[in-house]
């Protein structure tokens, strides 16, 4: 018997199998977190499973880097992708625009179903992250990154200054948090799914900002800023959530109110520093940009 083919093959499985085992582990973690104890045999084969699953896909991480870099050279629609700014930028605008929009709308409704001011807040906030970037889709529609520079920066610093209003909707809901104790409720896998899509949205944020600095068009900068002011917000929607989920009701409210004022006075404060940024600095390009250089860009189009 040959042992190590035997041990290849337990490590190393078809990529079909692979494939099939993450939904299968993942449901049967799922069903034995949420309905049964630790200590029942079909819980501890679950993971097993799990863990299992993890292995074999960690193992497989160095030959499915190589297929994707292979596919990222070979492949024309993915090259396209990779080398036009301008497409991902408006596929992402595009995306974050219908679905804020529709949440807002959601949270809108539920405001009116509930004559709550907590949902209100909610989609106001939301509704100002829609137009702007609705306001910054209508310039990437027409115009590739840096080829209308005082138009960008006109939206640029409009996008500042939507920011600050946004602030209030902000306030709102950091009123409510604190003072009312106003938050939500949720299953502990669903919390989880939370944080984890906040958390990718952070770090995501934080990868745009690098990347804008090669780029140098303030569409984009301003598009990273909105995309990190909505993911600030997110930490503390999440940071109040997890105290209301996991929270044992051993924490003291004078102390759950000052962890939330804290955290939401870093986060309005770090929001309104953003916007005064995106003014101050669009102005100042504004100032220093050449007129004549501009205007005629403007006439050879």
């Amino acid at each position: 018997m040959n042992w190590k083919k035997i041990g290849r093959a337990i490590l190393y499985p078809p990529l079909a199998i692979m494939i099939l085992l993450l939904p299968t582990a993942a449901v049967f973690l799922v069903y034995a977190m949420v309905f049964l104890g630790t200590d029942s045999l079909t819980a501890i084969l679950s993971y097993i499973l799990a863990a299992y699953t993890l292995t074999v896909w960690c193992l497989r991480i160095p030959q499915l880097i190589r297929m994707g870099m292979t596919f990222r050279e070979e492949n024309p629609y993915a090259r396209r992708w990779r080398e036009d700014i301008r497409l991902r930028m408006n596929t992402s605008l595009y995306g974050s625009l219908l679905w804020n929009t529709a949440y807002a709308l959601l949270q809108l409704g539920m405001g009116f179903r509930h004559h709550s001011f907590w949902f209100y807040s909610l989609a106001g906030y939301y509704l100002s992250l829609s137009v702007m970037r609705f306001f910054l889709v209508r310039y990437t529609r027409r115009y590739n990154p840096g080829e209308q520079l005082r138009e960008e920066l006109r939206r640029y610093r409009a996008c500042g200054a939507i920011l600050l209003v946004m602030n209030l909707a902000l306030a709102l809901m950091i009123f409510f948090m604190v003072y009312w104790n106003r938050t939500f409720h949720h299953h502990e896998i669903t919390t989880i799914a939370l944080a984890a899509y906040t958390f990718t949205a952070l770090t995501r944020a934080i990868i745009h900002i690098r990347k804008c600095r090669f780029i140098g068009s303030p569409v984009y900068s301003a598009s990273t800023a909105i995309r990190l002011a909505a993911a600030c917000v997110s930490m503390l929607t999440l940071e109040s959530t997890m105290l209301t989920t996991f929270g044992d009701g051993s924490m003291d409210l004078a102390v759950r109110r000052i962890l939330l004022g804290v955290s939401g006075g870093v986060v309005s404060v770090t929001i309104i520093a953003m916007a005064l940024y995106m003014i101050v600095q669009g102005t100042k390009k504004m100032r220093l940009l050449p007129a004549a250089k501009e205007d005629s860009h403007g006439a050879k189009r």
